[in-house]
């Protein structure tokens, strides 16, 4: 099913970004998720197509996207594998933090590199004890004369087994802030971590710096903005990516539903032709259109620099990532037993749709967000029509 409201520009791409995906990573995704890896074979790949660092000017060896049109690669590369699009989120969180608060001489060295894929980068803020609650870091940095020393550890690092670089958020003298750390720094121990519920092939490790010292020119704005500023132009690109990725997740469920229903008889009669089933169908397909305009919003508001950008693609990822559970879950009803068995990927899809109510933000702290901004919105009007 096409999206809507797009460019013929968009289209094109939209219509590469799936053929990619539809041979590349769909007929694979399955044995990424048992192999617990994406293989260093399509990491080369997505790297040849400009799919890593995307959204980076072309003057850094990036394709230049623009919001709308990465929103439509992170749908159709996360409606093949979720882990595979958490790899491209990750990367370009990273990517655009380094663009936009990055010195100079951070941008020439690390742009082009992670344009090219010569190294893929995360992001380091969750910790054993810390959550959402990124201002509540433990790992801490001290500052010396011509470096930092970082200790402490991180947890749940998407893609941290495979990434050369590392944007790590710690405090130093008790302001966040944050630093840009290559893999190989002498203090930095990467141990993967296996076993997890969804997005096994995201490849997650903990990180653990034990006098991991950096050099100064590794600071990436200035100390005390860390959180504020560096990490938070990550997290709104991450929820963004999260969000149309789940309307990939979404729209698989539905389809691959359509599909079963179609052509499985019970009673007599094919599942399609039973009320409830058709029910169910009408849900998913309501839900996926109306995740994806809510992303396509978001998008418009974000290519614009628009701040009410912000409070739109919280409200993206909160339904969208619900809009996935439930068609996820719908996907597995109509295939019954099949469903719960390896055979088919809609119990990949249930499996890894629940992931995306947690990360970035889990879905109860979207919903204290987006409360809070209704009810300062509302503070603001009042204002304005009390000094009109």
């Amino acid at each position: 099913m096409s999206i809507i409201n797009l460019t013929p520009q968009q289209r094109s791409s939209q219509a590469a970004f799936r053929r990619f995906a539809s041979e590349k990573i769909a007929p694979h995704a399955c044995r990424f998720d048992s192999e617990e890896r994406v293989p260093l074979e399509l990491v080369r790949d997505l790297a040849a197509q400009g799919y890593l660092g995307s959204l980076l000017k072309g003057e850094w060896g990036g394709l230049g996207l623009d919001m709308m049109t990465y929103g439509v690669l992170t749908e159709e590369v996360g409606r093949a594998c979720s882990s595979v699009r958490s790899l491209l989120t990750v990367h370009d969180m990273v990517a655009r933090a380094v663009a936009k608060w990055g010195t100079q001489r951070q941008r020439e060295t690390w742009l082009p590199r992670l344009a090219r894929g010569e190294l893929t980068a995360a992001l380091a803020v969750s910790e054993p004890n810390v959550g959402s609650d990124a201002r509540g870091v433990e790992t801490t940095a001290a500052r010396g004369p011509r470096s930092y020393v970082l200790n402490g550890r991180k947890k749940w690092i998407t893609f941290g087994q495979l990434a050369g670089l590392f944007l790590v958020l710690a405090r130093c003298e008790g302001k966040p802030t944050a630093f840009l750390v290559e893999r190989d720094r002498p203090g930095l121990t990467v141990r993967p971590i296996a076993g997890m519920l969804g997005v096994r092939a995201s490849m997650l490790a903990e990180l653990e710096f034990d006098g991991c010292e950096v050099p100064r020119e590794n600071l990436i704005g200035r100390e005390g903005f860390g959180l504020s500023s560096v990490v938070a132009t990550a997290l709104c690109l991450g929820r963004y990516s999260v969000a149309c990725g789940c309307v990939g997740i979404a729209q698989a469920s539905l389809d691959a539903s359509v599909k079963y229903a179609g052509g499985r008889r019970q009673f007599g009669v094919y599942l399609s032709e039973h009320q409830l089933i058709r029910q169910m169908l009408t849900e998913m397909v309501v839900n996926v259109r109306a995740a994806r305009l809510l992303c396509q919003q978001a998008g418009r508001l974000l290519e614009a620099n628009d701040p009410k950008g912000i409070m739109e693609t919280f409200i993206a990822k909160y339904f969208s990532s619900r809009a996935a559970t439930e068609a996820a879950s719908a996907a597995v009803q109509i295939h019954g037993a099949n469903g719960c068995s390896g055979d088919y990927p809609v119990q990949r899809y249930l499996r890894d749709a629940k992931i995306m109510e947690i990360i970035e933000g889990s879905n109860q702290i979207q919903q204290i967000t987006i409360a809070d901004c209704v009810f300062q919105e509302q503070a603001w009007e009042a204002a304005a029509l009390n000094a009109a």
